[in-house]
């Protein structure tokens, strides 16, 4: 029997669909003059792409961080196991870990359940600044100190959706990915994505998941349909209304004005726009039902202020749907994203000569390794909450080619090797860094006799590594830096960070996240071997 196609339909133009390509434009127009780094942007009506627009080197079939965004597969995978009467939302946690319970009977661990996990009412406060690089996460969190009674209140905890993950674990014998595979990915014809891993093989669960684009509208677009897709129903329908309604009030989680106060499903939040929700993940990475008019918004980018990316969004809605016309209008706007920036093109240097067969040693950034950051790129969002640290970069070897430099170096516990375009054309590399696989997309520039620049941009994330060196005779200095700058990737995280310390330490937290960037993207100091 030949295999269905589970592509999803194609409109000729969003009029076809009900959606109005002015408006569109204006929508793409908004995100350019609010300053916010849209790399991908999707749009679907009545189960039919009706746009896209991608900024390249970014595409629909490239795998892209999605951060918070894993809760609600988190969450379908709990469906799964509810509909396949391994657990219920009523059981108690503890219950599925009695190895951990302690000798002194805990009330309100005896209290939680699955349901407090899903709707982030479970009562544990988890240290933002814990060590991810035990292998008790379990265990850690049964023993972390409690802020509610459990259903009392909502607290956002990324624990709590690693539980979930555990919990299904602990039943099946399975990860998340093994288990939702041929529940969820291969019904809906998406390859097995990459999700970070804890130090014991487990996914992380509230955080880690890389997906495409084009793979995450599938899944939305499933969860949009009431959990059908092409015809077949996916996930449990019932499950799936559940998961879109209001099971928590969140009303004190922050401005009164922001989309995160107004409402808290299973790892699926409600929009002040009526009859709308969201998958929603750090650094704006969204998925929009609107219910209403059967369509569903889907985006990535590289912006820490979410409700700033949200605002720009609904701006645009209603009004962006329209009654069904079969024509495309007389004068249809070109619509496209700018290309991400990359470095140009300048005359070579004889200092290329000089570094043919030499070693670049750096000293050690002693902090930088305390903290357990690497220098500049992927500082916050990526590394921050990852077991596997990587710290300074050393032993740094160029080979210059006709039209590219090769970089290799040392970083944490890796090596790698990537190419960097010098004739103003990017290269494309696999390298690994803090525990996962990367596509680096890179260039390299002289901007002076004595100066090499490198940008280093990795596909399934949000922020780019740039590196400046300033060679003598004998010596080195490299200046790192990233795009978004260190500092506003520092300051997206300082308050939960300060919620976890004593008030007389949160002016010093205050004052380290401010000079963060003194830390990250210090100068280096080297010398040529």
């Amino acid at each position: 029997m030949a295999k269905k196609n589970l592509d999803i339909p194609e409109a000729k133009f969003p009029e076809q669909v009900g959606m109005d390509s002015k408006e569109i434009a204006a929508l793409v127009d908004d995100f350019k003059e609010s300053e916010i780094e849209l790399h991908s942007l999707m749009l679907y009506r009545h189960g039919k792409l009706a746009f896209e627009c991608h900024a390249a080197p970014y595409a629909r079939d490239i795998p892209h961080t999605m951060f918070s965004v894993s809760k609600s597969f988190v969450s379908i995978a709990v469906g799964f196991a509810v509909s396949e009467g391994l657990l219920s939302l009523d059981d108690k946690v503890i219950d599925f870990f009695p190895e951990l319970r302690p000798e002194k009977k805990d009330e309100w661990l005896e209290k939680m359940t699955v349901f407090h996990l899903l709707t982030m009412t479970a009562g544990k406060r988890v240290n933002y600044l814990s060590d991810k690089s035990s292998k008790t996460w379990v265990a850690d969190f049964i023993n972390e100190k409690w802020e509610f009674e459990p259903g009392t209140k909502f607290l956002y905890v990324s624990e709590n959706t690693y539980m979930c993950g555990a919990i299904i674990k602990k039943l099946t014998g399975l990860g998340l990915v093994e288990y939702l595979t041929p529940r969820l990915f291969e019904p809906l014809g998406i390859t097995p994505p990459a999700w970070e891993l804890d130090p014991s093989g487990q996914e992380t669960g509230g955080w880690g998941l890389f997906i495409a684009p084009y793979d995450l509208s599938k899944v939305a677009l499933c969860v949009l349909n009431k959990g059908q897709y092409a015809g077949k129903q996916i996930i449990p329908a019932d499950y799936i209304e559940a998961a879109l309604s209001k099971q928590a009030d969140n009303s004190d989680n922050g401005d009164p004005k922001s989309d995160s106060v107004c409402g808290y499903g299973y790892y699926f939040w409600i929009n002040k726009m009526e009859h709308t929700e969201r998958m929603d993940g750090m650094f704006s990475q969204f998925a929009i039902f609107f219910h209403d008019y059967d369509a569903l918004l889907v985006c990535t980018c590289s912006e820490i202020n979410e409700q700033k990316t949200r605002d720009c969004i609904f701006r645009h809605f209603p009004q962006m749907f329209i009654s069904n016309k079969r024509k495309a209008p007389d004068d249809m706007p070109e619509i496209k994203l700018d290309p991400m920036p990359n470095l140009g093109t300048a005359p070579r240097s004889v200092t290329e000569q000089a570094l043919k067969g030499r070693v670049l040693q750096f000293k050690k950034n002693t902090l930088l390794n305390t903290v357990g950051f690497p220098t500049s790129m992927l500082a916050i969002p990526v590394v921050f909450m990852s077991s596997e640290k990587s710290g300074n970069i050393n032993n740094i070897v160029f080979d210059f080619r006709e039209n590219e430099c090769v970089m290799a170096w040392d970083e944490g516990k890796d090596h790698n090797m990537i190419s960097c375009g010098m004739d103003g054309k990017p290269r494309f590399s696999k390298y690994h860094l803090g525990g996962m696989d990367y596509t680096a997309v890179s260039t390299a520039v002289w901007n002076s006799e004595n100066e090499l620049e490198m940008w280093i941009r990795p596909l399934e994330s949000i922020t780019e590594r740039r590196m400046r060196f300033v060679f003598t005779d004998k010596s080195v200095t490299m200046y790192p830096t990233s795009s978004p700058p260190s500092k506003a990737l520092a300051n997206g995280v300082s308050g939960s960070v300060a919620d976890f310390l004593p008030d007389a330490f949160n002016g010093v937290v205050s004052s380290f996240m401010d000079n963060i960037d003194f830390i990250i993207d210090a100068p280096i100091k080297g010398k040529i071997i």
